[in-house]
């Protein structure tokens, strides 16, 4: 019976050991592996559909929906990134002649403010006007530079891309087409009972599809309008405004308004009423709709989480593990209140 116990623990301090070596040695690829995953969840449907009509024969069905998970959700994100630089290079050079000048939008702005909010402001120990319109010009000017220089730096880091990018493709498929033995094996190893690792696989499996094709799907849709509005009335860096609307869409109860409405309110101040008028019922009527109809539909039904638990665990996962946070964060969180429900009624069926 001891040498039963001791070899049981040894086992498991091996199993432990094995198992972070592997993780330290995926690591590298940690993103690669990552979103090969979430892609094949989200993506699983269409195979299993193609499975059927394809007469049951697992690699063309799987290289069907390689080609189509590439055309639908790979393509863009790579052809949108190449121009988001590009505009990048191109506002740095706007900024750096004094084509745009940010720092005078500033000095405007604090001219149309009347008396007493000035001194209320210098009260506040905001009064310094001029300090505050060179950070904000030095900032605008170092985060285009950024931009610009991952335009020319691109190169040095394409082959370390390529690698990663084909990774992912080769995992996916793999993912794509073995799904379904794959997830058997780990719920097999799983010392769960039957209902308990059913409804954290049905859990696991509706949050990242939820999260991910909510999110996006109502990041790219406030971006695409933010982009077109301000294209529409004659705003410099539509585009880069777009994606900066699509990735603060990201974070419910604040998103896309931190861009447009500081836009909208120097419209008013300076007296393009119309412009100011437009941008404000668009940003609330269309751009704030979007969020307030979608999201609800596409996230927060299936993730079942309130409003505040997306937000702080969205924010904390883009801390910790930058833009693969906005899964991973959401993730954990609903895993996190799905497992302590699990405790908290063990007995309950497990419908996920």
């Amino acid at each position: 019976m001891v040498n039963s116990t001791l070899e049981q623990k040894v086992f498991l301090a091996l199993l432990v050991v094995v198992s972070l070596a592997f993780g330290w040695i995926l690591l590298p690829f940690y993103g690669a592996v990552f979103w090969a995953v979430i892609l094949a969840i989200i993506f699983a449907p269409l195979q299993r559909y193609l499975y059927r009509r394809l007469n049951q024969r697992r690699n063309l069905a799987a290289l069907f929906t390689l080609l189509v998970c590439l055309l639908v959700a790979v393509l863009p994100v790579i052809l949108t990134t190449g121009m988001l630089v590009q505009e990048g290079a191109t506002l740095y050079k706007q900024i750096e002649s004094g084509e745009l000048d940010i720092g005078g939008w500033v000095a405007s702005f604090r001219d149309l403010l009347p008396q007493s909010v000035q001194l209320q402001l210098q009260r506040f120990g905001f009064g310094d006007l001029e300090s505050m319109r060179e950070r904000l010009a030095s900032g605008a000017l170092e985060g285009s530079q950024f931009l610009a220089t991952k335009a020319f730096s691109f190169g040095q880091g394409t082959f370390q891309f390529l690698i990663s990018f084909f990774v992912m493709l080769y995992l996916l498929f793999f993912f794509i087409r073995d799904g379904r033995e794959l997830v058997a094996r780990i719920r097999k190893a799983i010392p769960l009972s039957d209902g308990q690792k059913r409804r954290l696989f049905n859990k696991f499996t509706r949050v990242v599809r939820a999260t991910v094709k909510g999110n996006i799907v109502v990041a790219v849709t406030q971006g695409v309008l933010g982009g077109i509005i301000f294209a529409v009335l004659g705003i410099s860096g539509a585009l880069l405004w777009g994606v900066l609307m699509a990735f603060l869409s990201l974070l419910p109860a604040v998103g896309a308004g931190l861009i447009w409405t500081p836009v909208a309110i120097y419209f008013l101040m300076t007296g393009a009423i119309w412009q100011g008028v437009v941008l404000t019922f668009y940003g609330v009527l269309v751009i704030g709709l979007v969020d307030n109809i979608l999201r609800p539909i596409l996230v927060g039904k299936d993730t079942k989480m309130p409003d505040y638990v997306v937000l702080i665990s969205t924010l904390g996962g883009l801390a910790l593990f930058g833009l693969n946070g906005f899964v991973i964060g959401p993730l954990v969180a609903a895993l996190f209140i799905s497992t302590w429900g699990l405790f908290t009624s063990p007995e309950e069926p497990g419908v996920g």
